[in-house]
């Protein structure tokens, strides 16, 4: 299927690894031009030379950087020459409990998984609109849905934007002008992130990781973890022509580890 997104430029956060890796690896090779950004200058480097050399039809500029903050975030968007489609992520905050965070560390992840995001979608929709095509995907969690009791600075900021993009999607001066706004929760993912969890349940449980991981794969109904390469196949779906009657939503992938009806 021809997406129908060949010459776009997209703008996609914390690319060199992981999930956000996989949605630039998808979307160059429908032939979007990327600008990719991390805070890790080899680990980009290295993502961006095998983009590049995958797809040479297309451009491929990196900036490393924090998209946290306000530096950051200005630096990715003058590398973009426009931004036709903005993949939002943002490393997660670290697991633990509620008694031990301080404002601080809320504020960092708020201001991260929260913040971030709603400063680059205010920085790109409205332009987005007036040339009449958009997509904006934020990578979020499964555990908007279904809450991690260690998780509770990622449960609560990730919901806290969900709530904001419900309402921002909904603007007819965006959807009506095929600007869409959708948020992927990605269930568990064999990915850094994941390993860092296991270490981090490791050191609280004394199991191995090994073995958390085994029982982890057990409760989900496809006995894996996802892959980031179909993360990235979703993304560039959602991101595509096809796709212009979907927005507002929370897609969930995770193998339907999720037993909810709805």
């Amino acid at each position: 299927m021809d997406m129908g997104i060949a010459g776009t430029w997209a703008l996609v956060c914390a690319a060199s690894k992981g999930l956000g890796r996989g949605c630039a690896q998808a979307l160059a090779r429908e032939g979007v031009n990327l600008v990719i950004t991390a805070r890790g200058g080899e680990a980009l480097e290295a993502t961006a030379a095998e983009l590049r050399a995958a797809c040479p039809g297309i451009e491929v500029r990196s900036v490393v950087g924090d998209i946290t903050t306000d530096d950051g975030r200005a630096a990715a968007l003058a590398a973009c020459p426009q931004v036709d489609i903005l993949v939002n992520n943002a490393g997660g905050p670290p697991p633990g409990d509620f008694r031990d965070w301080d404002r601080a560390a809320w504020i960092k992840a708020v201001d991260a998984n929260m913040l971030t995001p709603i400063a680059l979608m205010r920085a790109t929709v409205d332009a987005m609109a007036e040339r009449g095509f958009g997509r904006v995907v934020n990578i979020t969690s499964g555990a908007v849905k279904a809450p991690i009791d260690v998780l509770g600075l990622s449960n609560g900021a990730r919901s806290g934007l969900t709530g904001f993009v419900a309402g921002l999607a909904r603007q007819p001066r965006l959807a009506g002008r095929n600007v869409t706004i959708n948020n992927l929760l990605p269930g568990a993912f064999d990915t850094d992130r994941l390993r860092i969890t296991l270490k981090g349940s490791e050191a609280a449980t004394g199991t191995p990781a090994a073995e958390l991981a085994d029982r982890r794969r057990r409760t989900i109904p496809a006995q894996r973890f996802g892959d980031a390469a179909e993360f990235g196949a979703l993304c560039a779906f959602v991101c595509s022509r096809h796709a212009g009657y979907l927005t507002g939503q929370n897609l969930l992938i995770d193998g339907g580890a999720y037993p909810g009806t709805y």
